[in-house]
């Protein structure tokens, strides 16, 4: 797999996998132009919704739903700046991120939610995903925005990486996101490295007081901290990329999905 610091520059499709870009329409909401990947051949195992980080649907978050439709899931990466820039990718430097978290104080949760609604009743109306779950992913902001996503109804599973400032913070305002966790009905899996100087030891302290507050008979709710990484280290197109950390993430989220969706 090689890719340039851009983050767009073409990642290697998994063999056996069909993917392309889908626009959801739905009366009365703006169109969500999506990446749509799946299995080649045969049934999914089930639908997980991709939440990007910063950076839009570029080509790496288009490779993490290629590499799970690999993995025999249906994954459609959706984008967090819909209302704002539709078509939204740009590259891993300095005015990347400006440019990107310029769109990202524009979002909103119910916005979010909204979407993250839109795009669920997409996947649930596809016929090969007829009566199967629903797991999410999110990375960076969308690791965030995952936390938000896990609170809606059928949202089996969710693993949200790297989710700077939920424990100060919500987008469009209110109470810091971190508050919703008793919100949440499925299994939860917080991932992060120790290194990441966006998610500081107090922050990870919230964290995991507020996870430990929400646990429940026969729900996965950890708060996963890997030795050693830093932010973004699930990405090969980013400077904190960690192979050791990103492998024992991917292991980690595929072991959810494939006990719960």
């Amino acid at each position: 797999m090689t890719a340039n610091q851009s983050g767009s520059a073409p990642f290697q499709r998994p063999e056996g996998v069909r993917a392309e870009w889908v626009s959801l329409e739905a009366s009365g909401a703006h169109p969500l132009r999506c990446w749509w990947a799946r299995p080649a051949e045969g049934q999914p195992r089930a639908a997980v919704l991709v939440l990007p980080e910063v950076f839009g649907v570029n080509g790496w978050v288009r490779s993490v739903a290629e590499r799970l439709a690999a993995a025999g899931y249906a994954a459609l990466a959706m984008p967090i700046f819909a209302r704002t820039a539709p078509d939204f990718e740009t590259g891993y430097d300095e005015a990347g991120l400006a440019l990107g978290r310029e769109h990202r104080d524009a979002v909103s949760a119910q916005g979010l939610l909204a979407d993250a609604t839109h795009a669920i009743a997409w996947l649930r109306a596809q016929p090969e995903l007829a009566g199967k779950g629903v797991g999410c992913v999110g990375f960076c902001f969308g690791g965030h925005l995952a936390l938000l996503a896990a609170t809606l109804p059928g949202v089996l599973a969710t693993c949200a990486f790297y989710g700077a400032r939920v424990s100060s913070f919500r987008p469009g305002g209110g109470a810091p996101t971190l508050e919703v966790l008793p919100q949440i009905g499925g299994h939860l899996i917080c991932c992060c490295g120790d290194q990441d100087p966006l998610m500081p030891p107090e922050e990870l302290a919230a964290m995991d007081a507020a996870i430990a507050a929400v646990q429940a008979a026969g729900l996965d709710r950890r708060l996963v901290i890997t030795k050693g990484a830093g932010h973004g280290f699930m990405c090969e197109a980013r400077g904190d990329f960690h192979p050791e950390a990103a492998q024992k993430g991917w292991a980690e989220m595929l072991a959810l999905f494939e006990r719960v969706i």
